[in-house]
């Protein structure tokens, strides 16, 4: 698994220019490529985020399922107990918004109930992004 992880971070990071996220030029890789950075991603999703959060709206897990959060409404999937301050966000999951939730979540929200261990390592923060964008489509 080591092995899979560097060889992923090197097709990131070759990917990757000063810029950021937007960077990675994910329409111009070859079909390989991109399936390499979706499953990246998928693998920190389960490792970091799946113990919480479903990626299956019609089995929610203990937290929200995070299919389809780009472009929602913060606090706005029913049947989940939010916390007042994330309900009367006003936040709309963009890219910018959910790197800032994924590194330090509990400065972007004061008040959360949400439990995190920041993300801090832009490169694992990418990989994430990439797979919530495949599986908000």
């Amino acid at each position: 698994m080591k092995k899979i992880f560097k060889l992923l971070t090197l097709v990131s990071l070759s990917s990757c220019s000063l810029l950021g996220f937007q960077s990675f030029a994910f329409a111009e890789m070859t079909p390989a490529g991109q399936e390499a950075l979706v499953k990246a991603g998928e693998t920190m999703y389960q490792h970091r985020c799946r113990v919480c959060h479903s990626n299956d709206m019609e089995h929610p897990s203990y937290g929200p399922p995070l299919k389809n959060i780009l472009g929602r409404k913060a606090g706005s999937v029913p049947g989940f107990n939010y916390s007042d301050a994330l309900k009367n966000s006003g936040i709309v999951w963009n890219e910018k918004k959910l790197r800032e939730w994924i590194k330090d979540n509990k400065s972007v929200m004061p008040g959360t109930r949400m439990r995190h261990v920041g993300i801090t390592d832009k490169t694992e923060q990418d990989f994430l992004l990439t797979f919530l964008k495949h599986i908000s489509k």
